[in-house]
């Protein structure tokens, strides 16, 4: 009878210890794993924030240097205006004409507007069948 209950008692002391060590370990490693996990994301998210600033800061400077270079040339134009014109009636139409531009730039053009909204099929008479209807596409032989 000890021989048999130690028979059981062995294998189940030998799981228990097998199971709470396997717990520890995996518990041990898990938070690791996950850390590391999170930590990459965040490295990834960091990286991602710093591209849209440098994408955004680079726009922004383009945006100034295309500012500068359309102010340079309406001097330039400006100037030309000045020194070119043969006569002052010119000189004034060419002038007015730059400063009408700066000061009303054109607008957009806008999408023609539709009173009626698009048909996704052909248009039939009043006494032909619709192209759901079970005889469309179907000559009657009478």
């Amino acid at each position: 009878m000890e021989q048999n209950l130690a028979l059981w008692l062995l294998p189940i002391v030998g799981l228990l210890v097998g199971v709470a060590i396997g717990y520890l370990i995996a518990r041990s490693t898990s938070p690791n794993r996950t850390q590391r996990q999170v930590d990459d994301l965040q490295e990834r998210f960091d990286t991602y924030q710093s591209e849209v600033i440098t994408h955004f800061n680079t726009t922004a400077s383009l945006l100034r240097k295309l500012t500068n270079s359309y102010q340079d040339m309406q001097d330039h134009l400006s100037e030309g205006a000045n020194k070119l014109a043969l006569d002052e009636q010119t000189r004034q139409r060419l002038l007015a004409a730059l400063h009408r531009d700066e000061q009303n730039p054109r607008e957009r053009l806008n999408s023609p507007v539709f009173t009626e909204a698009p048909k996704d099929y052909a248009p039939k008479g009043d006494d032909a069948p619709g192209t759901l209807h079970e005889n469309f596409g179907l000559k009657s032989r009478l």
